[in-house]
């Protein structure tokens, strides 16, 4: 790991473990590069819907992290991240043991920065498509 890479994922970490949100999901970042993160969370009962999936303010919840990180992961190290307007398509229901979502940065800018992420349910090793997120982001002061 370079020493740009280190500071970038201490950077991200160090902002992740404020977000008391993604604590009470139990989520853990499990990848960091420029323009893209990737976090994971159990599908706990606790979050549950009354049909027993999890509910999809936890894959909003999740997949709206994971597109910040991955344009505060562009951002300048002054800046922090806040979610302007984000839009979510739900495509299956979210079972199994885990969540998965990964964001993308699809264009950076000054002021705004367009994103996706990405939702998988991880279900006995393999992943199913839950969700997809599109938003922007605006950089704020720190």
């Amino acid at each position: 790991m370079t020493t740009a890479s280190a500071e970038l994922a201490a950077r991200i970490r160090k902002s992740f473990q404020r977000q008391t949100m993604m604590q009470s999901l139990g989520a853990e970042i499990t990848g960091i590069s420029p323009g893209s993160v990737t976090l994971r969370a159990p599908l706990s009962p606790a979050f549950a819907q009354q049909q027993g999936h999890g509910h999809a303010a936890v894959t909003f919840a999740l997949g709206d992290s994971a597109a910040g990180y991955s344009a505060l992961s562009m951002m300048a190290p002054d800046h922090e991240v806040v979610t302007a307007e984000i839009k979510i398509n739900l495509l299956s229901p979210a079972s199994g043991e885990a969540l998965i979502a990964t964001g993308h940065v699809i264009k950076p800018g000054r002021r705004l920065f367009v994103v996706r992420a990405d939702v998988h349910a991880e279900a006995n090793g393999s992943l199913r498509p839950v969700a997809v997120l599109m938003g922007t982001m605006v950089p704020v002061d720190a």
